[in-house]
């Protein structure tokens, strides 16, 4: 299945990665970096939140944008009113680097940057902060109990956020008693790749004690997000639909323009 080969691989690419750069070496990049920005509260209040994603490829589709620009992209969301900008890392399916995370940080530094990538292990999350990023992503699905709550105490206590994503019930349950305070709802099923937009309406009533919710995966038209503010998502996670249009601009405006 697809997540098995992506956890397969990222352990093996994290112990490269550790032999390359010491947790020491990033422990100082750490003290070198402003204090992290606030995720939730850019997420929160009256009106569907807009998480931009710079994305160059992804497995179901390969590559979206061949003239991949991180920093353009950026700066084009922002200045679109996005409220935080999701950067993908992961370089064996998604084409992405730390690099661009970089790129990303010092094109928009007033938003938010979100890691996601496939994180497992406490050297990540340091990594993540060392290069710049705000907030990351935690996969439910490919973490356990004691891992979740680890890796989350770990990013809170670094100031930074999580956004926890799931995609059944159990994992919304899990994610909330790990701590989570920002949910993630995924659309899509990372086993087989299929999307069903239905999962949202679904999981967000299970979202409750304060924690925000973002719909993610399959989010293409207007009445895909007329739907996620229907079903009371906070928030929502775009990417594939805004790196392939041939104007950003436009076609962020024709999702929201009619946000309240």
């Amino acid at each position: 299945m697809f997540l098995d080969r992506v956890v397969t691989d990222t352990k093996a690419e994290l112990q490269r990665q550790q032999e390359v750069v010491p947790l020491a070496q990033l422990e100082s990049a750490i003290r070198q970096q402003r204090a992290p920005l606030d995720l939730r509260a850019s997420l929160a209040g009256r009106g569907l939140r807009l998480i931009a994603e710079v994305k160059k490829a992804s497995p179901s589709r390969g590559l979206l944008c061949p003239r991949f620009d991180p920093s353009g992209l950026a700066l084009t969301y922002a200045g679109c009113g996005a409220a935080a900008i999701s950067v993908l890392t992961e370089s064996r399916y998604f084409q992405g680097s730390l690099e661009d995370l970089i790129k990303v940080r010092k094109a928009v530094p007033g938003l938010p940057i979100l890691r996601k990538d496939f994180i497992l292990e406490p050297y990540q999350v340091f990594e993540a902060r060392a290069y710049g990023a705000d907030a990351l992503l935690l996969i439910a699905a490919i973490l356990s109990d004691t891992q979740l709550r680890e890796l989350l105490t770990l990013a809170h206590g670094l100031g930074m956020y999580c956004l926890v994503e799931t995609h059944r019930e159990a994992e919304v349950a899990r994610a909330a008693a790990a701590g989570a305070q920002i949910i993630g709802i995924n659309n899509r099923n990372l086993d087989t790749l299929a999307v069903d937009l239905d999962v949202t309406r679904q999981l967000r009533p299970l979202v409750a004690g304060g924690r925000l919710a973002v719909g993610e995966s399959g989010i293409k038209t207007r009445e895909d997000i007329r739907k996620m503010r229907e079903w009371g998502a906070d928030a929502v996670l775009i990417g594939e639909a805004l790196v392939t249009s041939p104007d950003i601009p436009a076609r962020i405006k024709e999702l929201f323009d009619d946000q309240d």
